[in-house]
């Protein structure tokens, strides 16, 4: 018959056509050919990755790109497959062919490793490409690819010859992950060029190391004796690339200078708008607005770093003991329009990597986002707060002492234990003194709302009785009172219930609908579909 078809019709794309066509994350990208095979299997490591996963004995592999790299992704898919193919298999892993996927879009920053996104595929294994925090994971392994890039090493050495004309000076040559390859030879050319006191950098997995993820190396690359005790104020840094903010402000609190080295001329470095004291005084004036903050919310960034919970408890602990209120919120990634939706909150701290907990000052963000650094700086006493410049963006080193629980302040309560392991509490609020925004000089009476609450220790309160006439300790579940009333927890309105319910300006839907009051009331229909009856007469239809 004319017109049969002769198959079904294909009413799917072709497997071999999935990846065919890529957008550019950038007008750059729009302009740049795509990579040929070996570029990329340079690019991306192609040859070690697979040999890695070959000899972890993994099946499902999932690649992690960062936007700029997506376009990558359909060619490293298929470079890595092969070069798999062509891998002996071990005995014991013989049989299905690994399978990879790709991981479009990270749940967090992509710094981090992904491991949300990967447990979705059931993923044995993940390949992060592109720098990285290199902050510890706790589920699966991962392989890290930093990718390769060239660099003018010509130009380089002229650079920091130019900068460090005294052979004798005391230099780090640092590099970002992307570049680090590059640090060997340059490490050993200008150390035949007559710097006697050079050191150079090696990764290493630990951020919270005098400089994060790196160790100090000789330029044979040899590491240094466990008795040499380096000295960093005394030492200038070489950064070859400029580094996240995140790392600039940290290495600047830390050594004695610190030039940067651009590798790519057609964007800005931070350093160039700002130096970075002015930098580290902006976010001074930042942690400031918290001081004086009375609801403050802990933004959880990350599922991945292993030690995300125990830090979430620990902030939400000093929150308590300086007699404030926290909120904890996950959102994925940050943006203004999602915190907006938080009006009650006057500031936020950030729980994640220590790259991504800094969220940039012009970022257009409504109220002030700190890290948990800044936060415990914030927190501390008028006349205790005294910044000597050090900085630190991640949630390591979380669990010092609060400023309430320095003062003998219960959690939760408002004030100090007496003899008799009772808390006697202020019962007048005049009786605190007067707290000042240091920013605005203006008298702020919001600060601390949960200052004068009933405290409670076993539950018992001051008079030694026990809450609510019972030994239980008293709930802490926001509950209504007949009239619609927030009832206290503890003592307390709990503030956002009670901005909810004073300030919030939206009461839900149908607000602006005003019914008519002179509308008559008429009798309906009654009855079944087969047969209504309409009014008192019982008239059917």
């Amino acid at each position: 018959m004319a017109g049969e078809l002769s198959s079904a019709p294909v009413l799917s794309t072709p497997a071999e056509n999935v990846f065919e066509h890529s957008i550019p994350t950038s007008e750059t990208d729009a302009k740049t050919p795509p990579r040929s095979d070996d570029e990329l299997r340079d690019l991306y490591e192609i040859a070690r990755t697979a040999r890695e996963v070959r000899q972890g004995g993994w099946k499902r592999i999932a690649l992690q790109f960062p936007d700029s790299m997506l376009r990558d992704a359909p060619g490293v898919v298929q470079c890595l497959k092969a070069e798999l193919e062509s891998l002996p298999q071990p005995t014991e892993t013989a049989g299905a062919p690994e399978r990879i996927y790709i991981l479009a879009d990270t749940s967090y920053s992509s710094c981090c490793v992904d491991e949300i996104a990967a447990e979705h595929i059931d993923a044995d294994v993940v390949v992060h490409y592109g720098r990285s925090c290199l902050s510890p994971t706790s589920r699966l392994p991962v392989i890290y690819v930093f990718t390769h890039h060239n660099l003018d090493r010509d130009e380089t050495l002229a650079a920091f010859e130019q900068q460090y004309p005294d052979k004798s000076a005391a230099v780090v040559l640092m590099a970002d992950v992307t570049y680090q390859d590059h640090v060997p030879a340059l490490a050993s050319e200008l150390h035949n060029r007559g710097y006697a006191n050079l050191l150079s950098t090696t990764i290493i997995h630990d951020p919270t190391g005098p400089l994060p993820n790196r160790k100090l190396v000789t330029p044979q690359q040899d590491p240094l004796p466990s008795s040499t005790d380096i000295d960093l104020k005394a030492h200038a840094v070489f950064h070859i690339s400029t580094p996240p903010t995140a790392l600039l402000l940290a290495l600047s609190s830390r050594v004695q200078s610190l030039h940067i080295h651009p590798t790519d001329t057609t964007s800005a470095s931070p350093a160039s708008s700002f130096s970075t004291p002015r930098l580290l005084g902006r976010r001074y004036a930042r942690l400031l607005t918290l001081a004086s903050a009375g609801v403050i919310g802990i933004l959880v960034n990350t599922l991945s770093v292993t030690n995300y919970l125990s830090s979430v408890d620990t902030i939400r602990k000093q929150i308590a003991a300086a007699h404030k209120k926290s909120y904890t919120v996950v959102v994925g990634k940050l943006n203004p329009a999602k915190l907006a939706n938080f009006a009650e909150v006057d500031g936020w701290v950030v729980v994640g990597c220590w790259e991504s907990s800094l969220v940039e000052d012009d970022a257009g963000f409504y109220r002030p986002v700190v890290t948990p650094f800044e936060l415990g700086v914030a927190l501390m006493g008028d006349e205790k707060r005294v910044w000597s410049g050090e900085w630190w963006g991640g949630i390591e080193g979380v669990g010092v002492a609060s400023p309430g629980e320095e003062d003998g302040a219960e959690v939760g309560g408002g004030g100090k234990e007496g003899e008799n392991g009772e808390v006697e509490t202020d019962d007048e609020e005049e009786s605190a003194p007067p707290e000042f925004d240091l920013r605005t000089g203006k008298l702020v009476s919001h600060s601390r709302p949960m200052r004068n609450g009933a405290a409670r220790v076993n539950g018992k309160t001051k008079a030694g009785g026990s809450a609510a006439g019972t030994d239980k300790p008293a709930s802490r579940a926001l509950a209504l009172r007949g009239k619609g009333e927030l009832a206290m927890v503890n003592g307390v309105v709990s503030p956002g219930a009670e901005y909810l319910r004073s300030q919030r300006t939206w009461q839900g839907l149908g607000t602006d609908y005003t019914p008519e009051e002179s509308t008559a009331i008429e009798e309906g229909r009654s009855g079944v579909a087969r047969g209504y009856t309409v009014g008192e007469n019982e008239e059917r239809r």
